[in-house]
């Protein structure tokens, strides 16, 4: 697995959430022995970093980096032994930290890597028995076909082809492929008991991070894996996405199939495409255009649409032959308030259009970024918090990379400048960051060349700029056809 696939792939592989599965006894712990758990895992974590700083204080410079660097690996070790024998909620926090690639110590970051390996799956007739109980019919009354064999494991359930019978707008009857999601028995209930002792991660990755404080994130995270074991509001997010992007020139989003649809099984149509390892095999124009695509699809989604997918990873597109691009899973998904998007805009537009550095140091302060009044010089405050808008600032071609994609990640983790000691992360703008870390890693991988202020500048409501690429013309054709009920 690449860096990128690490960086950007919170669910790549991340059925670990379901290791070893077969019953629902096997998921579900109890609330003392979990608790338990964590307790000994921040006993432990402290205990360590409180012996390393009593053996620094008589150490030389040289053998206090060394003793640092021991430290480092003796907490990577523990944080993944212990999150990777834990399921639910906090593997899936964990596995989400390991996204941070470079931005975290070398140790911690390949410790939390273990994290995202494939998971296998459950049984046959587990999961035959999780359909029919959840559809209330035999298998093979509701489905054609059904394949036991899965395509694809996630973090909280796995995917299987299946054919259903329905009825066209004629009335006649049609058979249809369809992906059939099963959620893993007990699952639900083990993150629900995770989430009442998520705040534990919190505190081990303050530790691991220095100065972060890392209590909203924790929260706003809480409350999207809660939602995302619900695949009823996941079904509901899909096809709210699928109604927005109907007939779309080249972004596709199946369609929820209601009827073989509960909280716990989620069906929708069958797309096939290539994966990503395939497509970056491709020339480097197609993955420009691909790198177009992905850019236009989230931040058309954030300022048009007021929402975005918030789990940006190359296991959830497919690409096809024709140049469109398949978004898959939808069960993280954030919506956002008129003034929350008022005041993204306002950001965007003080640091990249208008470089002005006092005004977006006052909405910084006014949204609780940046303490008010902090004494700090307010070029370097604009300079601090504006690194994530540095593709869009100029009117240019630019060309994404790895590097500026990694250099993102640990200056959004780097608590050394004196302003990180004023700043923080208000809740609205945790899975912001997530997906921007995300998507850049992706672009970055990639290697996508383009003029994305102009890009960018067609998808901003304040500026609603003109076409600017192929992609950009044949969007503009289908905004025009689109319904008024439905339009921009």
């Amino acid at each position: 697995m690449t860096k990128t696939l690490i960086v950007g792939g919170v669910a790549i592989g991340a059925g670990l959430v379901a290791r070893r599965l077969a019953t629902s006894e096997q998921v579900q712990r109890t609330w003392f022995a979990r608790s338990a758990k964590l307790a000994r895992m921040g006993a432990r974590v402290g205990g360590t970093y409180a012996s390393t700083a009593a053996r620094k204080t008589f150490a030389s410079a040289e053998r206090r980096d060394e003793l640092d660097r021991e430290r480092e690996f003796r907490t990577a070790e523990q944080v993944a032994a212990e999150l990777g024998q834990m399921k639910g909620a906090l593997m899936k926090l964990g596995q989400m930290a390991s996204y941070l690639d470079d931005g975290l110590p070398e140790p911690l970051r390949l410790a939390l890597a273990q994290l995202q390996s494939d998971a296998p799956p459950m049984s046959t007739d587990l999961a035959r028995a999780t359909v029919e109980a959840e559809l209330g019919r035999p298998i093979d009354e509701l489905f054609v076909e059904f394949d036991d064999e899965p395509i694809a494991a996630a973090s909280i359930g796995q995917v299987h082809r299946a054919i259903i019978r329905s009825r066209d707008a004629d009335g006649d009857a049609v058979e249809r492929a369809v992906a059939v999601k099963v959620q893993y028995p007990g699952v639900g209930d083990a993150i629900a008991s995770d989430l009442r002792n998520a705040d534990m991660l919190g505190v081990l990755l303050k530790q691991s991070f220095g100065g972060l404080d890392p209590s909203e994130m924790v929260d706003e995270i809480k409350i999207r894996l809660a939602d995302e074991v619900d695949y009823e509001l996941e079904a509901t997010n899909q096809q709210l996405f699928a109604d927005f992007y109907r007939d779309h020139p080249f972004i596709r989003i199946p369609e929820v199939v209601p009827h073989y649809s509960t909280k716990r099984v989620l069906t929708t149509e069958l797309a096939h495409g290539h994966r990503w390892a395939d497509m970056l095999q491709w020339d480097q124009a197609a993955r420009d255009r691909v790198g177009e695509i992905i850019f236009r699809f989230v931040f058309r989604s954030l300022y048009r649409f007021g929402a975005f997918n918030g789990d940006p990873h190359p296991g959830n597109y497919l690409f096809h032959d024709d140049g469109t691009v398949t978004f898959l899973d939808f069960g993280l998904v954030k919506h956002f308030t008129d003034d929350e998007l008022d005041t993204f805009g306002s950001m965007v537009k003080a640091a990249a259009v208008d470089h002005d550095a006092p005004e977006f140091r006052r909405i910084l302060e006014q949204i609780g970024m940046l303490q008010p009044g902090a004494p700090v010089d307010t070029d370097e405050v604009g300079e601090y918090f504006s690194l994530f808008y540095d593709t869009v600032r100029t009117d240019a071609e630019m060309t994404w990379t790895r590097e500026y994609a990694n250099s993102v990640v640990r200056h959004t983790f780097d608590r050394s400048s004196p302003i990180s000691q004023y700043a923080t992360v208000p809740r609205a703008f945790v899975f912001i960051q997530r997906i921007n870390l995300g998507l850049y890693a992706l672009l970055g991988e990639l290697g996508a060349t383009g003029n994305y202020r102009r890009i960018a500048s067609e998808l901003w409501t304040w500026i609603d700029g003109p076409p600017s690429t192929e992609l950009g013309r044949a969007e503009a054709e289908w905004l025009a056809s689109r319904p008024v009920s439905v339009a921009d």
